[in-house]
């Protein structure tokens, strides 16, 4: 997941998990690449804090869906139906995940083909797991059927009206899964753990085109009846579902974008070098193994930066600027498809595996095709957020790999630290070995994990044997264990410097002291990660005829850039730059991406004029959100309405 071109720095929960602790499952096994020798196997107990499901009793290997789709009711109703490995031939149950989910009917199939009714128990809901489902199976059947429906707040799904949508005409829905959110809309055994391919037949209005994470085809017709077939293994936080008025556009043989009809062409235009990044990436890291690389641009209510489904990313349409700025995030949710897609965290964790090493590969995607300037702004971009939210971040949160019970929420897990000192690690090893070493054991590292879930610990053995004992004399594991299990960045961590910045710098300074603008003939030139870098290098606040000087000169207020609007906004706030605010409302109550608004409503709700502010654009814009981002914006006004009662009580 590319949640924004930069880490976003987000409030993390630490509290630790309240709940039934789930069984550890069986250890991964691994088939080793022909080309790099085998890592010890792993003995550890791999335990998921945020499942319910038992993979070590019994595991899906095939997930087939027949599901409807109800807009008038905002629903997916049907079945799924799971075929089962059974690694405990003593077990009598089968455990999933559920979340706000009704079940009216399981079933199991016979030795004889036929399905026989099977009593079922739902468990009372936890906030943040959901409820654990429990189907009696005492003859272990090789196949369970549940029939169920979904809530119409099921916090995976978003449905938008046609209002909502670009083109007014037709409805929406479409899926967020990640983390855990994939069993509000299918029970599951909702854990990375366990990997299935699937298959699902949909129906839906006849004016409506539905894609999913699967085979969707080209040139599909609009039938109101689809089917799609998943034939790689995927982790159940990659199950993914879209439905609305989307047309498609080719970008080459086996790439292309899925849009509404007014913004497919502006988003084929801007992700024109999505073949490119594919040949970069093949050549760097092997074959592209999940046949077709298309794109789907979702309304601008969609909560993150993309979204890294396989076959089908789904992106956000703040990206598409005209000037090809922030396809980076194309390049990162493409990168997914070595690291995270095919080789994946055993649990959340370990998200660093999946997240750090794709913005690592991200950056050498971005390197070939832009230059290595563009992948120098972006590190360094990175890394200034990395060091400014280490000044706040508990140290518990600054391991790569996390100890048990720092999380309650997984969707807390999705820091700087994952991201980038994941990405940094990464680069240090690049550094100490040289690319000649590195690129190809990274490439055997995907070869010889391909479609498993592992640990940081697998993946340590592995490089262990592969790189650090196999090239002695350049890193010790002690050196290789800093960066995974101590908090802060290693000293001899690589620098980074860029010289495009260190011209605004100057351009920055020269203003602040004596007032002097950079000439618009100059700023002309300036890609978002310059401006980035300029906006982040103003003071906290400014005096309002400063604002207004630079509103005058570069028309930040009302900027269609989010990635500029995002820091824009906040200093307005903080400088009580009251000329910003409609159009900073207007901003935040059209953008559900929760990196581009959250820093707006965290400075509003520090006053109580800002507050009331904020509740006003929240109450319009709530029905539109998704409900992830809702209930990040009511967590945080929530939070402030506490502690302006305590001041008043305090008085």
């Amino acid at each position: 997941m590319r949640k924004s071109l930069l880490a976003a720095s987000i409030t993390l929960c630490i509290a630790a998990c309240q709940q039934q602790a789930p069984q550890a499952s069986a250890p991964a096994t691994t088939t080793p690449a022909a080309a790099s020798a085998p890592a010890p196997q792993s003995t550890e107990a791999v335990v998921d804090e945020h499942s319910y499901s038992q993979p070590d009793k019994v595991r899906t290997t095939d997930l087939a869906l027949d599901l409807a789709l109800d807009f008038a009711k905002k629903t997916i109703s049907g079945t799924s139906t799971y075929t089962l490995d059974w690694l405990d031939k003593n077990a009598t149950q089968f455990v999933l995940d559920t979340r706000d989910i009704t079940i009216q009917k399981a079933e199991g199939q016979g030795a004889d083909g036929q399905w026989k009714e099977l009593k079922f128990a739902l468990a009372p809901s936890d906030k943040i797991l959901g409820s654990k489902l429990t189907v009696e199976t005492p003859d272990r059947p090789a196949k369970v059927r549940l029939t169920y429906v979904t809530s119409p707040n099921a916090s995976g799904l978003q449905w938008l009206d046609p209002a909502m949508t670009e083109g007014k005409k037709t409805p929406f829905m479409f899926s967020q899964s990640q983390q855990i959110h994939a069993r509000s809309w299918v029970p599951l055994q909702d854990t990375p753990q366990i990997r299935f391919t699937y298959s699902a037949h949909v129906t839906a209005p006849k004016d409506v085109m539905v894609l999913m994470s699967a085979d969707n085809k080209p040139d599909a017709k609009r039938t109101g009846d689809y089917t799609f077939r998943m034939p790689q293994k995927i982790p159940s936080y990659l199950l993914a579902i879209a439905a609305g008025d989307l047309v498609f556009k080719p970008i080459n043989k086996r790439s292309g974008v899925w849009a509404e009809p007014s913004m497919v062409g502006k988003a084929e235009k801007e992700f024109e070098d999505t073949g490119k990044m594919i040949d970069t990436a093949e050549k760097l890291y092997g074959p592209y193994r999940w046949d077709r690389y298309d794109l789907l641009v979702l309304p601008p209510s969609f909560p993150y930066g993309g979204m890294e489904n396989p076959r089908l990313t789904f992106a956000t349409p703040t990206v598409i600027v005209g000037d090809k700025s922030l396809v980076s995030l194309v390049a990162h949710e493409l990168a997914h498809s070595w690291s995270g897609n095919l080789v994946t965290f055993a649990t959340d964790k370990d998200a660093w595996l999946n997240e750090g090493t794709t913005t690592y590969v991200q950056s050498r995607i971005t390197e070939a095709l832009y230059g290595v300037d563009a992948k120098d702004m972006e590190n360094s971009i990175d890394r200034s957020e990395l060091a400014d939210e280490y000044k706040t971040l508990d140290s518990k949160l600054q391991l790569l790999s996390l100890k048990p019970g720092t999380l309650a929420d997984p969707d807390g897990s999705s820091s700087a630290t994952v991201y980038t000192k994941g990405a940094w690690f990464w680069q240090w090893l690049e550094q100490k070995y040289g690319r000649d070493v590195f690129d190809p054991f990274l490439k055997g590292y995907f070869d010889h994990f391909a479609f498993q879930s592992i640990t940081t610990k697998q993946m340590l053995d592995y490089l262990k044997t592969n790189l650090v004992d196999a090239h002695p004399g350049k890193v010790t594991m002690a050196e290789v264990e800093k960066w995974v299990y101590e908090p802060g960045i290693p000293d001899d961590a690589p620098k980074t410097d860029s010289k495009k910045f260190d011209a605004v710098d100057a351009s920055l300074k020269t203003w602040l002291d004596g007032g002097i603008l950079p000439p618009k003939a100059v700023t002309a030139k300036y890609s978002t990660q310059e401006w980035v870098h300029f906006l982040e290098g103003l003071p906290q606040t400014l005096k309002t005829e400063q604002l207004k000087a630079l509103d005058d000169a570069y028309h930040f207020t009302g900027t269609p850039n989010g990635e500029i609007a995002m820091r824009w906004y906040p200093l307005t706030v903080r400088s009580g730059y009251v000329e910003a605010r409609t159009e900073l409302g207007k901003f935040i109550e059209r953008v559900g991406r929760r990196k581009l608004i959250m820093p707006t409503y965290a400075e509003l709700v520090k006053t109580p004029d800002g507050l009331a502010f904020a509740k006003e654009v929240f109450a319009r814009a709530k029905p539109s959100y998704h409900p992830i981002t809702t209930g990040s914006v009511q967590d945080l006004i929530d939070k402030a309405d506490k502690s302006a009662a305590l001041k008043d009580k305090a008085k």
